[in-house]
């Protein structure tokens, strides 16, 4: 093949570069993270597995803005992402990342509908195209028959797929999930594996998954496990 014919290697969408995070417990430092690089790229789905404790939320949490690391950088597409104040940072996350959480964290007061608009609202999106938005989003996760049933008047499965069309609203660049099918039944659960496997293969939506469940990590393209506070990729034979 001749040098013409050779493509650059697309540029990681999130690059993590020695990044540490530590915790300090009755006076003596605990390393969860101990200079972590890792490269996502755009249109990958990724499962971090491995035992309890391990760092698995700390890493998803520092991916997604929602901790700062002690030392080391993140970049978005090239920009250090720290380096921004905290109220351009909160902006930034709730533009370019969604979240599902074990614990969905809708709002019982609000129907399905009010609970997806949520972070548009909070950036200033019209109502109408926020509504909009939410609507679409609640007939693609298979509940425009519940939008406008309060959360309590929903099952656990529906409720976090709720919490997923929440997290689309904004058509955010990375979808971040900490044991999204953690609280739920084998039924409810492989729904939401369903759908979030769909997000990522029909829709392009780079993923990101804590998980426990081998299932759902299964379903994603590769896996990655921390081990004395380091990354490791698993190969194929361990999936």
């Amino acid at each position: 093949m001749s040098k013409k014919n050779l493509q650059p290697a697309a540029s990681p969408l999130i690059q993590a570069r020695n990044i540490v995070k530590f915790f300090v417990s009755n006076g003596n430092r605990v390393d969860v993270l101990d200079g972590v690089d890792l490269e996502i790229h755009a249109g990958d789905s990724v499962a971090i597995v491995g035992a309890s404790g391990v760092g698995k939320s700390t890493l998803l949490h520092i991916l997604g803005t929602l901790e700062r690391p002690d030392a080391g950088s993140l970049l978005w597409q090239g920009t250090d992402v720290f380096a921004l104040n905290d109220e351009q940072l909160a902006a930034f996350r709730n533009r370019r990342i969604g979240f599902v959480f074990q614990f969905h964290h809708l709002l019982p007061e609000f129907d399905a509908l009010e609970n997806v608009m949520l972070p548009a609202l909070i950036a200033r999106l019209p109502r109408a195209k926020a509504q909009e938005r939410a609507e679409e989003l609640l007939v693609q996760v298979g509940l425009q028959d519940r939008q406008h049933h309060r959360i309590g008047a929903l099952s656990g499965g529906e409720q976090q797929r709720v919490a997923v069309a929440r997290a689309l609203v904004m058509a955010p660049d990375v979808l971040l999930a900490d044991e999204p099918t953690g609280n739920l039944d084998p039924r409810s659960g492989r729904q939401v594996h369903d759908l979030l496997a769909h997000l990522n293969q029909e829709k392009g939506l780079t993923t990101v998954v804590v998980t426990h469940n081998l299932e759902l990590a299964a379903l994603l393209s590769y896996q990655i496990t921390i081990r004395d506070g380091k990354v490791f990729r698993l190969p194929n034979d361990q999936r």
